[in-house]
């Protein structure tokens, strides 16, 4: 079996232990994204996971776990890295928009090779540093797995929504400690415990907004 084949029969498998609906089509383009990153990852050094199965189950699922959870139509992802979570939930949410927005411009220009290949026309890849970013509309949401803690994440990311925009931080353990020292002018929606199939460990994601 060539890796294509095993990787589509791999993730079929694990969306099946899940409620999400999704097409072959995008199993399709969900496979072809783990096969870009694992060609890139061997000259960029996208990602520390090397084993494209295990991609499947730490970067796949474990960024559209979150997507039921997402309200709203335009979000940034914040420190995206090589695209997680946002290239995984721009495949199962084509009538969503997703800005992509990395400091790093290796991982830009990987992020434009796979908008290209992959056809995604809902996906922008930018380079720049967060505090610098200025959008012309707030978002509706505020995606990240990359800030190390929500303060952080609100800190430098609180002008990229409005009133009726969410913060969703996507965490391991549930953030006890950090939720008790938030900023001012900021509070809890709701925190979901999620399942991601065959990953070990806890997963969480944080719901915030801001209050007046």
């Amino acid at each position: 079996m060539d890796l294509t084949a095993q990787l589509t029969s791999e993730l079929t498998a694990l969306l099946n232990k899940t409620d999400l609906t999704i097409s072959n089509e995008q199993v399709s383009k969900l496979v072809g994204y783990v096969e870009l990153l694992h060609k890139w990852n061997k000259a960029y050094n996208l990602t520390s996971v090397r084993d494209p199965s295990e991609m499947l189950v730490k970067h796949i699922l474990d960024s559209l776990i979150n997507g039921p959870h997402l309200n709203g139509n335009s979000f940034i992802d914040v420190g995206t890295g090589p695209g997680l979570p946002g290239i995984p939930l721009a495949i199962l949410y084509p009538n969503k928009n997703f800005v992509l927005l990395d400091s790093l411009g290796k991982r830009v220009t990987f992020l434009k090779q796979v908008v290209y290949q992959l056809k995604l026309e809902n996906v922008t890849p930018v380079q720049s540093r967060v505090e610098k970013y200025l959008p012309e509309v707030p978002f509706d949401g505020v995606l990240s797995r990359a800030f190390a803690s929500l303060e952080d994440m609100i800190t430098w990311c609180q002008h990229l929504i409005d009133d009726k925009g969410r913060f969703y931080a996507l965490k391991g353990l549930y953030p006890a400690d950090e939720l008790d020292s938030m900023p001012a002018g900021i509070e809890l929606v709701e925190s979901f415990t999620l399942t991601v199939p065959e990953l070990e460990g806890q997963r969480h994601l944080i719901e915030l907004k801001k209050i007046k």
